[in-house]
Formats: C-alpha cells, sequence, structure tokens
C-alpha cells in the first residue's frame, strides 16, 4: 500500500523546506514565516509507463529551427545594455532592489518611451493607488497614453493581456499578485504560481513582461528561489552615493553581469553614458596615494581611482582598514610590497579604498594597490597621465587579467596615454614584476605607449 505524501512547511521568505513547521527559519532567519503547504500527489508508475502515461515525443536537435528572438528598445540606453540589447517579445524580466531606490521610477520612464513609440503598455498597480503613479508621472514628465490597473489578480492579468497584447507590461509588485484558493497574498505559493501564470501569458501573447520584486534584508530577491528560475531575466538596482547600479545577475537572452549607471536626479534616473568620467571627475591631481586603474565590473570596463594612505601608527598593532576591495587580496599585495620591495610598513596605519562607493573583487585592481601604498609610503605622485591594472602574484610577479585588451581601449578613449600593465598586451611594452611596475611609473619612457 502507498504511502500518502507528507505535509511540508515552506518559509514565505526564502522558501526553506521543513517537516514540520519553525519558529525561526534557519536559512533567513525570519521568525514565523513557515506555512503549510499542501502535498502533491504523484501516480505510481504503471506497466509500459509512468503512472499509465506513455513518453511524448521526440524531435532531434537537428531539426530544430533557428530563430533570433525580437527586440525592442526599451528607450533607455543603459538597460537596453543590462538587457542585452533591449526587451525580447515574450521575454519576462524580474527586477529586484531596495525599497525607494527608484524601480518604479525607472519603469515609468520606460513606459513612457514604449508607449511613445507605438507600443501599448499595461501598468499593474499593485503597491500605490493611481493618483500616485499620475504624480510620478507628472514629475518626470511622462506624456504617452498608460493603461493603468489596481487589479492585482492573475488571472486578471493575463486575461487583459491575451485582449490587449500590450507590447510591454509592468506589474510592481509580483508580492501582491494573488491566485485564487492559493493562500495569502505574498506566500510563496502566490508568488510562485502567480509569476508561473504571467509568464506563460507573456509567452502566448509576446508581451515583453518586467515583474518588480520586493528584496530581503540580505539583498536578494524576497520569495521562493524558484520564482527566478521561472523568469527569464533577473536583474537588482543597487544605489552607490549619488548613482545607482543596474546589474543582470541573469539573461537567457545574452550576457549576464552587464552593468548600467544611472544618476538620481528630480526629473528620474539618468543615464550616465561615461562613467569612467563620472567616478573619477573629483579625483585629486598630484596626490600621493592615488592611482588611476583600469577595471572590470560584471562585463563593462571602468576607470576608478584606487586611494591609499599611510600614517605612523599609535598603536602596538599597526590597522589595516580596506574600502571596497578584498582585505584578503590587499594584505597579499602588503606583503608582497614589505618582501619584495622593502618597503616597510610593520609601524604604519595603512588605508586602502576604492574611491566611489563601489565594491570590486577584481584582482586586476592589485597592480593599482601595490603602486598607491608605495606612492603613500614614499611620498610621490604618479604621473597624471598613468593608468595601471594587473594582478600581483606572491613572487612579485604581474600577471594577466580577464578584458584585458577593453580595459586599454576604455584607459585610452579617457585620454590616458601610459599605461602599465601586464606582459603580453598586443600593442603594449607590459611590466614583469611590481619592480619593473615602480620603475616604469617614474622613469617614464620604458614602459609607456606602443606607437
Amino acid at each position: 500500500m502507498a504511502k500518502a505524501p507528507k505535509t511540508q512547511f515552506v518559509c514565505n521568505s526564502c522558501g526553506y523546506r521543513s517537516a514540520k513547521p519553525l519558529g525561526r527559519c534557519p536559512n533567513c532567519q525570519a521568525w514565523n514565516s513557515f506555512e503549510e503547504e499542501a502535498p502533491s500527489v504523484v501516480a505510481p508508475a504503471g506497466r509500459g509507463g509512468y503512472g499509465g502515461v506513455s513518453g511524448g515525443k521526440l524531435t532531434p536537435l537537428s531539426s530544430v529551427g533557428r530563430r533570433e528572438e525580437p527586440r525592442t528598445s526599451s528607450g533607455v540606453p543603459e538597460l537596453d545594455r543590462v538587457l542585452g540589447g533591449g526587451l525580447v517579445a515574450g521575454g519576462v524580466t524580474l527586477m529586484g532592489g531596495e525599497p525607494g531606490i527608484g524601480k518604479s521610477t525607472l519603469l515609468l520612464q520606460v513606459a513612457d518611451k514604449v508607449a511613445a513609440s507605438g507600443g501599448p503598455v499595461l501598468y499593474v498597480a499593485g503597491e500605490e493607488s493611481l493618483e500616485q503613479i499620475r504624480l510620478r508621472a507628472d514629475r518626470l514628465g511622462v506624456t504617452a497614453e498608460l493603461q493603468l490597473t489596481r487589479d492585482t489578480r492573475a488571472e486578471h492579468i493575463a486575461a487583459l493581456m491575451q485582449e490587449h497584447r500590450p507590447a510591454l507590461c509592468i506589474v510592481d509588485s509580483i508580492q501582491t499578485v494573488t491566485v485564487e484558493g492559493e493562500g495569502a497574498p505574498g506566500g510563496v505559493a502566490q508568488v510562485r504560481d502567480g509569476t508561473s501564470m504571467l509568464t506563460r501569458a507573456a509567452k502566448e501573447t509576446g508581451t515583453s513582461t518586467v515583474l518588480v520584486g520586493h528584496v530581503t534584508k540580505d539583498g536578494t530577491v524576497a520569495g521562493p528561489k524558484v520564482m527566478e528560475h521561472i523568469v527569464d531575466t533577473t536583474i537588482f538596482l543597487e544605489s552607490v552615493g549619488a548613482f545607482r547600479l543596474l546589474r543582470s545577475v541573469k539573461n537567457r537572452f545574452g550576457q549576464a553581469g552587464e552593468l548600467g549607471v544611472f544618476e538620481m536626479r528630480g526629473e528620474g534616473l539618468i543615464a550616465v553614458e561615461n562613467p569612467s568620467a563620472a567616478f573619477l571627475a573629483e579625483r585629486p591631481v598630484d596626490v600621493p596615494g592615488s592611482v588611476v586603474a583600469a577595471t572590470v565590473d560584471g562585463q563593462r570596463p571602468m576607470l576608478l581611482e584606487v586611494q591609499a594612505l599611510a600614517s605612523k601608527t599609535p598603536y602596538p598593532n599597526a590597522r589595516r582598514v580596506v574600502v571596497g576591495l578584498d582585505p584578503r587580496r590587499v594584505d597579499v599585495v602588503l606583503a608582497v610590497l614589505e618582501r619584495r620591495l622593502d618597503l616597510t610598513l610593520g609601524g604604519l596605519d595603512v588605508y586602502v579604498n576604492l574611491a566611489g562607493g563601489l565594491k570590486v573583487p577584481d584582482p586586476g585592481l592589485d597592480l593599482a594597490v601595490a603602486l598607491a601604498v608605495y606612492s603613500a609610503v614614499v611620498g610621490r605622485a604618479l604621473p597624471q597621465n598613468v593608468a595601471v591594472f594587473g594582478e600581483v602574484g606572491l613572487a612579485g610577479e604581474v600577471r594577466s587579467t580577464q578584458m584585458a585588451l577593453r580595459r586599454a581601449e576604455e584607459a585610452g578613449r579617457a585620454g590616458y596615454q601610459r599605461l602599465v600593465v601586464p606582459p603580453g598586451l598586443e600593442g603594449h611594452a607590459g611590466v614583469k614584476s611590481v619592480e619593473e611596475a615602480v620603475g616604469a611609473v617614474w622613469r617614464g619612457t620604458e614602459h609607456s605607449r606602443a606607437h
């Protein structure tokens, strides 16, 4: 006799499953977040098939046709970059971000651009009244006609998509969408089934759909993890000082890891077309400890400033303070400087900062850290037209980095004619060690850009 399926309890915050209800979720630490989930019944396998059902039709890969997914520009170039070229017909995008960071603002701007180009836009307002959306639209200068609704029932939203066939559907937010008979709004089953129903409707109607998702305290999208597997693209909007960074962490229609940069202003989110110039705008001139580094964040090359400061410590043990970089990699670079360059750091507090508020775990910043610390200790500023990148090994060697050519091109586009780089980069004489890098910076000619 077959055993009856067991009841499971699911955390409505992160989707963690347990055989019994728990007061606190061991995965996300949320209190009183477990809800009972009805067990699924699977028919037993019978003779000649699984549960008496025969297998489906098989299709050879060679007989499957090739089809390029049609794309439509969102009207915002930085968003198009992150999406891999624009909105895909029938594609579903999940956008996450902290409350008040600008998700609704950005999407309302996109809705205006798409509607102005002739495509009808359906905007599902689950968290705000229609009057609030009108006020934001007036502030942003939205002039296109948008179709608004406060009906958050998934079945009704899908029906509206079938009836009106909009070019773009924005659901703000997916946690407010309800499915009949699936429990309280925002629960695991509601979010999962609502996402599945809207995704199916988007595929059937060819509607580009954007779902806004809440985030948990650790910055991940709230709700079951299966929601991120259902959608085609997952992007996150995060705040860095006065800038907003839009990152793609999953993209079935393009390359994940793309980065878009925006600046928050009174008229909305404004795309920053040259992030390197924006992040280097306040860089001090002729100050020891300041180095321009060519780095890569995701798939986007940028120029950032690495700063270092060394001061005599009043404490028995010298302090090491690192902001925006990997502290362990900085410790390795400091050890290499002491061992290979005989640079005395034992009695000095060393502070290393990646200016601008970014956090970039890029090994290619090692050489910039080494030169910044050396510059701060000896009190010599680097020439203004020098940019550097490269990974530093324990033997003091300078190693190659990923996307080296794109880093060099970005530095050249920004006007930095002298590059201190690892060996092997075409068109550039490289440095093999940290000692050579130090000599290349202050001698000025041996390792300047080849012409």
